[in-house]
């Protein structure tokens, strides 16, 4: 019996990389459903491979993307627009997988809306924990949602902890023997820069990953080091883990995507090219394995493995990440928030790569935290941090 699969954000690098792994076992999976933002031209391939159902577009896409299936007999396909089409697409009832795969706060909705419809939810978009990891994770088990991690930090986390793990008691306490996390990172293109080579970096230098091939805004995040101060709030919600059981390791070579140890001194470890089809292919399949193109781990080519402590003078943004989950309420929310405000900024060439983590720290610092208690409150308070990061990129003569 196949499953359906539903892909919010199918044209982005995670959305082509989970296509990838569906296509090889057609016998397994079907598009039921996907969601593009801007990229007609690959949504109108995906439609004419794997004939979803429905497509969700902007509202002003949808009578452009209609002419075109018109023209290419595609007019069995649905079309529905803007966030309620994603919420419909996610929760719906033939759907039986959600890959959610929309960067940013856009992600969150649809996302909440696919744990509340007891789907099996693959995250990729970390910003729907990172604003609402209480309520998401609270959703999940109250709706019997089975939430995997596909961020190969997250994934290799996953698969290194016990295997009931994720179902002990939520204390915030390592569980099962587990002492702590060690969440890996690339360190970005600019690890070994100075700070004065930092202030000069342009946008095209920052998105060019040495390791991954992934969209702008998460490479930029990779750049500044807060993707990992990211990956840390969501890791402390998905395994339940207070922050100070976390830490970042910094290791180049992104072979070993992270680690956990244990009580009695070992470390478990996942390792394997870098490569996103690999955890999209075991959040898919899970607890089962499926076959991918990517090649096993040649260990005598890899040769060397280097790990180092992250620089948080040179990366302010991982501390800040850090600071926030501490802080908890809201805190996370604005800190995303004012983060996606200034990578944009930084991206349109407003503001300096040093400036990014300066808007968000100012940001926290004016935003009044409170306890997130609801959606509508961290909605609201999202777009008064983006109001007040973008005041300040202004203030700053960005």
């Amino acid at each position: 019996m196949t499953q359906a699969v539903c892909i919010l954000g199918a044209t982005g690098s995670i959305g082509q990389s989970t296509l990838k792994v569906l296509e090889q076992h057609p016998e397994q999976y079907t598009v039921f459903a996907v969601s593009a933002y801007s990229r007609l031209d690959e949504l109108l391939e995906i439609c004419r491979k794997f004939h979803p159902k429905i497509v969700v577009v902007p509202n002003e896409k949808v009578n452009e993307l209609q002419q075109r299936f018109n023209q290419e007999n595609l007019k069995q396909i649905e079309i529905l627009s803007d966030e309620a089409g994603l919420i419909d697409i996610a929760k719906h009832p033939d759907v039986d997988i959600v890959m959610a795969a929309i960067v940013g706060a856009a992600g969150l909705l649809p996302t909440l809306a696919a744990v509340k419809a007891g789907k099996r939810v693959l995250l990729a978009n970390k910003e729907a924990l990172v604003m609402s990891g209480d309520i998401m994770m609270q959703a999940a088990r109250e709706h019997n949602a089975l939430l995997l991690p596909v961020d190969s930090e997250h994934n290799a986390i996953f698969q290194s902890l016990p295997h009931d793990y994720l179902t002990t008691e939520r204390t915030g306490q390592p569980q099962l023997g587990v002492s702590r996390i060690l969440l890996t990172a690339s360190g970005g293109p600019f690890l070994n820069h100075s700070l004065e080579q930092l202030n000069e970096v342009t946008p095209q230098q920052a998105c060019k990953h040495p390791n991954w091939s992934m969209g702008q805004k998460i490479s930029v995040d990779s750049a500044t080091l807060m993707n990992k101060g990211l990956e840390l709030i969501e890791a402390c919600h998905l395994f339940s883990i207070s922050e100070h059981f976390v830490t970042v390791v910094v290791h180049p070579q992104s072979i070993i995507h992270s680690m956990v140890q244990y009580v009695d001194g070992s470390t478990l470890a996942q390792m394997g090219n870098p490569d996103m089809c690999t955890p999209i292919a075991h959040a898919l399949a899970w607890p089962k394995r499926l076959k991918t193109h990517v090649p096993a781990l040649d260990l005598f080519a890899t040769a060397q493995l280097d790990f180092q402590a992250p620089d948080e003078v040179k990366f302010p943004a991982l501390s800040l990440a850090r600071q926030a989950m501490r802080a908890g309420g809201l805190a996370p929310t604005i800190l995303n928030a004012a983060n996606e405000i200034a990578v944009a900024a930084f991206l349109q060439g407003r503001i300096r790569f040093t400036q990014i983590a300066q808007v968000v720290e100012q940001s926290l610092d004016a935003v009044q935290n409170a306890k997130a208690e609801n959606i509508d409150i961290i909605l609201h308070t999202d777009m008064i941090a983006r109001q007040i990061a973008e005041k300040y990129i202004v203030d700053i003569g960005g």
